[in-house]
């Protein structure tokens, strides 16, 4: 059986394969629609609720030939229903390190902050 930090780092997976890709509906999807979500993408603003969210996705995400990015070392910590992934980030020749914060809805992880930022 898999176990619920098994299910939040393959949610985490979810959302890198989904930036990777370039796939807004797959992006879209992991999500969470009903708890408060926010971002903020490397030198940008903090971007506030569901749609405003889901609209910066769109605008990055409007290549859809993907991108040059992967995720490593993620650490997964359960906190009852909330699941904090964090991890380093290299998208093209920029290095970055993010913290993921997923809510658990039912049995799956929906993200619902995500901070990206500079690597020391």
């Amino acid at each position: 059986m898999i176990g619920d930090e098994e299910r939040l780092l393959f949610a985490n997976d979810a959302f890198y394969a989904a930036f990777a890709s370039a796939d807004i509906r797959a992006m879209q999807d992991l999500w969470a629609d009903k708890h408060p979500v926010s971002v903020i993408h490397p030198g940008a603003d903090i971007v506030v609720g569901r749609a405003e969210v889901l609209a910066s996705w769109k605008a990055i995400l409007r290549d859809d030939t993907g991108f040059d990015i992967e995720h490593r070392n993620p650490v997964a910590r359960l906190l009852g229903e909330t699941g904090i992934v964090l991890c380093r980030e290299r998208v093209g020749t920029h290095h970055l390190i993010a913290t993921n914060v997923f809510v658990r809805i039912v049995d799956n992880w929906r993200i619902a902050p995500h901070q990206s930022g500079p690597a020391p």
